[in-house]
C-alpha cells in the first residue's frame, strides 16, 4: 500500500467553482511526482462542511486510507454559520486526536472568515488553529487564503473562493508546511 496523505477540508479543497484538476490538492498531487516524494493523496473533501461534519467521517477516512499524513483545512463553515468557536476547537481537536492514535502527522490548514462578523468573533474562530497548535503539539499553516483573499483577480465573484489562478500560490504554500511532515 503506498504511503497516503489526506486532506480533510471544505470547498476551499474540494475546488468549489473550478475544475477538480486546477485545484490546490491536485496541484500537490503533481508537486509530490516532481519532487519525487511517493505519497498518494486522498482528497476527502466536502463543499460545505464543518468540523462537526469532519469528526463524523474521520474515522472511515482513517480506517480505509490508513494515511501517514492528515491535512485538515475546515472551521470556516462553522464560522461562517456562527458556531460556537469552542465546539469547532473541540471538534478540530478530536479529529486531530484520532488522527494521531491511528499514526498519523497532522497539519491544520488555518481559516478566516470575513470581517463582517465582528472583531471578537472572527478572532475568536482564527485564533482556535495555534491554540491546537501549541497545545497539540501539531504544526498550522497560517490563513491558507493570505495573499489571495482581499486581491480580488484571484477570487471567484462570490469572493469567498479562491479562483484557478490563485490555486498554485496556496499549492506552493501548503507544500512549504508539508515537507517537513514528510521526512
Amino acid at each position: 500500500m503506498a504511503k497516503s496523505i489526506v486532506v480533510l477540508g471544505d470547498s476551499i479543497s474540494a475546488g468549489y467553482g473550478i475544475e477538480v484538476q486546477q485545484g490546490w490538492v491536485a496541484l500537490l498531487r503533481h508537486k509530490l511526482a516532481e519532487e519525487n516524494v511517493s505519497y498518494e493523496i486522498i482528497n476527502a473533501s466536502i463543499s460545505g462542511d464543518t468540523t462537526a461534519g469532519g469528526l463524523a467521517r474521520i474515522d472511515k477516512i482513517l480506517a480505509t486510507h490508513q494515511p501517514e499524513v492528515v491535512l485538515v483545512e475546515l472551521g470556516a463553515n462553522d464560522g461562517l454559520r456562527g458556531l460556537s468557536p469552542k465546539l469547532m476547537k473541540d471538534n478540530l481537536a478530536e479529529i486531530t486526536r484520532r488522527a494521531q492514535k491511528a499514526g498519523a502527522k497532522v497539519l491544520l490548514l488555518s481559516m478566516r472568515i470575513p470581517p463582517n462578523y465582528g472583531k471578537r468573533y472572527t478572532e475568536m474562530v482564527y485564533g482556535v488553529y495555534p491554540q491546537l497548535s501549541e497545545e497539540l503539539g501539531v504544526p498550522y499553516m497560517p490563513f491558507i487564503l493570505e495573499d489571495v483573499a482581499l486581491v480580488k483577480e484571484l477570487m471567484q465573484p462570490d469572493g469567498l473562493h479562491p479562483n484557478a489562478k490563485a490555486q498554485p500560490m496556496i499549492a506552493d504554500k501548503v507544500w512549504l508546511h508539508l515537507q517537513p511532515l514528510l521526512k
